[in-house]
């Protein structure tokens, strides 16, 4: 088997665990559109906004340079995984029960009334349990135990939207007398109607501290072991992973931070900040299906970016497997653009969610510069010179700020979107340039360049031009989408077949 198709079907695995769980995740989307308003879902939008920052901070790249360390010569791995796993235990701790004390703090920064510094206690136990999870997982990954990996995390993900089904919409439903009336008293004792949004948290806390029972046989095989010298040349190499991976977040989530900070009043006639939060939230989670991609494609493709990095073909390896995977998120932006309305339709309850729906075919665009640059990333990860990860994710986030700062009062979440759009983009281009210099590779950038603007054509094209009917526009779109995937298989397919020859 090919080292392309090598990763292709650890991908595929690890992608079941995934996208199966992203999907089962979204397909809570319609629950939550239906049971809270935009306001309630802005406060979930928001907390996990700050999640999303704050596990960079648990893990601060500690990951990626477990990775790095196992795969250099002479190293014990069996000692590696004790002393990584023991720091993160102590700084995770640490971390856990500062953020409990600045509960109030961090809710205000959301606006969130007094009364609830219970969201906070949870979001800090989930993003301990899932950092104490962290470790245990990348060594399944190292040594190659894909399905066991992908089991354990669809087993968390299947309980978190089991309870998420269960509180939000099982408990209501009986209470209400619509489904099992005679349930009523016990259901009474395990449900509280105040808690609201509340529940979504607690069913991520269960489910993150049964990943973590289930991932026992590597916590029991742990052995604590500190040796700060030991350590030292470890977090050398992690800081600027982990100051990359925080401007990261900025760019990835920071939007919906700083929309309700910077948003000017009635901006969405009607409509508070949190409201427009919520909506926002709401439609990004429509660019899911990249995030799917790049997800699974990330888990599998770092430990073998690593282990083929002293392989004599790598650059070229390394072009095959970018070319792929852009041409593949391609047909996702196309597909998933020209058919927003229908998607949304079946996952966005309230009709004051679907107004929001532009910001989608920029957001998923965004996000497949976002794979394009963790492709190309890795260069300065094979040559240990993170720091220029550091630098390019500063810049992204300066891009970031500075577009949100501009365009939130003249564009409103659109700006937001429109903002990671550039630093994405931004991110990826700086990256291929200094790599062409580090850490050269034959990347078919002009060729790429080209296909990007045929399928962004496309869709601008289908935006465009609508046809009246429900079966007329769908046979447009449906038209488009054929006629990009023909072009690829007219073009890419006669250039594969003759490399194989």
């Amino acid at each position: 088997m090919s080292v392309a198709k090598r990763l292709a079907s650890q991908t595929a695995v690890y992608g079941v665990s995934s996208i199966v769980g992203r999907v089962l995740t979204y397909l809570l989307v319609p629950f939550y559109t239906k049971a809270f308003a935009p306001a309630e879902y802005g406060v979930v939008t928001g907390l996990y906004a700050y999640v999303s920052f704050l596990n960079v901070v648990f893990t601060y790249g500690m990951e990626t340079t477990y990775f790095r360390f196992a795969n250099r010569a002479g190293t014990d791995r069996r000692e590696l995984y004790d002393r990584v796993l023991s720091l993160l235990l102590l700084s995770t701790v640490a971390l856990s029960v500062l953020l409990m004390l600045l509960a109030r703090p961090l809710l205000g920064l959301l606006e969130i009334p007094p009364g609830h510094e219970e969201y906070a206690y949870w979001v800090a136990l989930i993003l301990g349990l899932d950092a104490l999870s962290a470790i245990p997982f990348a060594r399944l990954r190292l040594e190659n135990k894909a399905r066991k990996f992908a089991g354990i995390k669809l087993a968390g993900i299947v309980v978190n939207v089991a309870l998420n089904l269960f509180f939000i919409v099982l408990c209501p439903a009986v209470m209400s007398g619509k489904w099992l009336p005679a349930l009523q008293p016990l259901v009474a004792r395990v449900h509280d109607p105040t808690m609201g949004v509340g529940y979504v948290f607690l069913s991520n806390l269960v489910a993150s501290g049964l990943t973590l029972l289930l991932l026992g046989r590597e916590l029991l095989d742990f052995r604590f072991r500190l040796n700060l010298s030991f350590l030292k040349p470890l977090l050398q190499y992690a800081y600027p992973l982990m100051l990359m991976g925080l401007a990261g977040m900025v760019n990835e989530t920071l939007d919906r931070i700083l929309l309700p900070k910077w948003l000017p009043d009635n901006f969405y006639p009607g409509q508070s900040s949190l409201t427009a939060v919520g909506i926002y939230g709401a439609c990004y989670k429509l660019s899911i299906f990249m995030q799917l991609v790049i997800q699974a494609f990330r888990y599998a493709a770092e430990p073998f970016f690593f282990s083929q990095s002293t392989e004599k073909n790598s650059p070229a390896t390394f072009a095959l497997i970018l070319k792929w995977f852009t041409l593949c998120c391609a047909v996702i932006f196309v597909g998933i653009s020209l058919n927003v309305e229908d998607i949304a339709g079946q996952f966005l309850k309230r009709p004051e969610y679907l107004q929001g729906l532009a910001v989608v075919p920029v957001l998923l665009l965004a996000n497949l510069f976002l794979g394009v640059y963790y492709n190309l990333s890795v260069w300065f990860k094979l040559t240990d010179k993170t720091y220029y990860g550091t630098y390019i994710g500063a810049g992204g986030a300066v891009l970031t700020i500075v577009l949100n700062f501009l365009l939130i009062p003249v564009l409103g979440y659109m700006g937001s979107a429109l903002a990671t759009l550039a630093c994405y983009f931004m991110m990826a281009v700086l990256c291929w340039r200094l790599g062409e210099r580090h850490f050269p590779v034959p990347y078919p950038a002009l060729r790429l360049g080209l296909w990007l603007l045929f399928a962004v054509g496309l869709v601008a094209l289908g935006q465009w031009i609508v046809p009246a009917g429900w079966w007329a526009r769908h046979t447009w779109h449906a038209g488009l989408t054929v006629l990009f995937l023909a072009a690829l298989y007219v073009v890419e397919r006669p250039r594969q077949t003759a490399a194989a020859a």
